[in-house]
């Protein structure tokens, strides 16, 4: 492993993530067809470990995540529900992991941006 020093560490503020803005897949759309936009701010040399920020306009899409994913809400408000209809509502404040495996639905009720940290096994 490469030893790293402080000029390593990946400060959000005053870093220039990678920016990216799209619709969220027409097959993937329950309703609507939200907005989605990335600041993305890190990945590992080996490609499986990622962070940045995600906001989604509202509206309703499919998930299936073969990700393991923490999650910190900063603004807004969604609702993820399960396969079985079971749901928890996101708000500004909530921490939480979403593991690989889980799948279900995002609904976005009031635009929501989050920061996300990503390990893709």
């Amino acid at each position: 492993m490469q030893t790293r020093d402080t000029g390593d560490l990946v400060f959000f503020a005053g870093h220039a993530p990678e920016f990216s803005e799209e619709p969220t897949a027409a097959e993937r759309c329950v309703r609507g067809q939200p907005l989605q936009r990335t600041w993305h701010h890190y990945t590992s040399d080996d490609q499986k470990f990622f962070s940045g920020v995600w906001e989604a306009e509202p509206g309703c899409w499919k998930i299936r995540y073969t990700e393991h994913e923490f999650c910190r809400i900063l603004a807004g408000r969604s609702i993820l529900r399960d396969e079985a209809g079971n749901e928890r509502e996101l708000r500004a404040g909530d921490d939480f992991v979403i593991p690989a495996g889980f799948a279900g639905e995002w609904e976005v009720v009031e635009t929501t941006r989050k920061i996300y940290v990503i390990y893709q096994p």
